[in-house]
């Protein structure tokens, strides 16, 4: 019966993740068009780093936990705007490294990840609802 239980615990730590994953590619996209005149104020794209929690006592899978969240390392892109306000002396500015047809893929991934760990939560209830009537 533990073991039954065990499955909203992992399910309920992917949702978690995956709400991190969501919000984390959220605010990529609501910063795709920022720009700045410094590259080090620059907002750079997001990611967040999972890990696979273990069960010390059987060596079995417990979860996932979110290690933190880390900033991509690609290049920011230099616009040529001499008209804006932000531009360098050169007429440019710095724009998010923010990759907006990845973006969408990680959302679209990340949502379906979510549905289908909800999906293993009620699969579960579901049993184990009908493991409580057996008895009747």
């Amino acid at each position: 019966m533990s073991s039954l239980f065990r499955i909203f615990d992992i399910a309920g730590s992917a949702l978690n993740a995956q709400t991190v994953r969501l919000n984390t590619t959220a605010s990529n996209m609501a910063n795709i068009d920022s720009i700045s005149s410094s590259t080090n104020q620059t907002y750079r794209a997001r990611q967040p780093v999972f890990a696979a929690e273990l069960d010390e006592a059987d060596d079995a899978l417990a979860g996932v936990s979110v290690l933190g969240i880390v900033e991509s390392q690609t290049p920011l892109r230099q616009e040529y705007r001499p008209d804006h306000p932000s531009a360098n002396e050169q007429g440019y500015v710095s724009v998010p490294n923010v990759n907006p047809v990845e973006e969408m893929a990680n959302m679209i991934s990340a949502s379906r990840a979510y549905q289908t760990n909800a999906d293993v939560m009620n699969t579960a209830k579901q049993m184990l609802l009908k493991t409580l009537t057996l008895g009747q």
